[in-house]
């Protein structure tokens, strides 16, 4: 292990071909020390013995590159590369949308000034985001219209050509719910009667319903499964009640469409009278 400031100055024999030797040496060995070559040149070689790293130094002569990490047990190198900072997707929000120009956020890491962003069908095809907005390195905004009901998988490209696509199909195209029964009165039921109606809704898939809001006349149930509206009222109104509510369809995506409904329950008066 040598460094040597690799100049040979005028001297005796026996003195210069030791110096001699020792710049010999330094170059042999890269200028192995535990500490940095006192004089040093642009492009020079130092093996840093304190902490196994071979450098080479920059063309200003001002700093070192590393090169690489030497493992002198296992006689490996870990060589000390950029990482490519590839972008990454961890979520979307909505996962479900319909098809009409909708706005996706997507969560992932190292997004670079506007990246490109194609939409995936299942069935092989590609769709473009209509807009893609930075929101940060962490978060994008696109704007896509898918014209088909299905699945998406999600691809994101950075300017510089480096791309991810989601290893799943994040995002799903689908129908809303909507509904065949108008809204408004459902019929009227009287005091202490049964009643029975149904609403409708439908979707491209499963639909299940459920009382939003207000309330159903005592007695008388929703039948999440099927729509139907039953039962046998209370008795419990003294005057006509109109009970106002508001039913939810809900598809098998989660997505759902409110209607209000009214039923009325009326109460028949006994009048009774003398005359004289």
């Amino acid at each position: 292990m040598a460094n040597h400031d690799y100049i040979i100055n005028n001297q005796t024999f026996p003195s210069f071909r030791t110096d001699l030797n020792n710049g010999l040496s330094a170059i042999a060995s890269n200028n192995s020390s535990s500490s940095e070559p006192a004089t040093t040149y642009a492009y020079q070689w130092w093996y840093d013995t304190s902490n196994d790293q071979l450098k080479i130094r920059n063309a200003d002569n001002d700093a070192w590159i590393l090169i690489g990490t030497f493992n002198q047990t296992t006689d490996t190198v870990q060589l000390n590369v950029a990482v490519l900072a590839y972008p990454t997707i961890t979520s979307i929000a909505p996962e479900t949308v319909e098809n009409t120009a909708s706005n996706i956020v997507i969560t992932g890491t190292n997004f670079v000034i506007t990246p490109t962003v194609e939409i995936h069908s299942t069935t092989g095809a590609v769709i473009l985001a209509n807009s893609v907005t930075r929101d940060s390195a962490t978060q994008l905004t696109i704007n896509v219209t898918l014209p088909v009901d299905g699945t998406y998988f999600i691809r994101v490209e950075n300017p510089d050509g480096l791309a991810t696509r989601s290893s799943t199909a994040l995002l799903t195209a689908s129908d809303a719910p909507t509904w065949t029964t108008a809204s408004g009165s459902l019929g009227s039921v009287a005091q202490g009667g049964a009643f029975s109606e149904t609403v409708v809704a439908t979707s491209d898939s499963a639909i299940t319903y459920s009382v939003q809001s207000g309330a159903l006349p005592t007695g008388i149930t929703l039948d999440t499964s099927t729509g139907v509206i039953s039962g046998t009222e209370s008795g419990s109104d003294t005057g006509e009640t109109v009970y106002s509510f508001t039913l939810r369809a809900t598809d098998a995506e989660a997505q759902t469409a409110d209607r209000a409904f009214t039923i009325t329950v009326t109460v028949r008066i006994n009048n009774g009278g003398q005359f004289n």
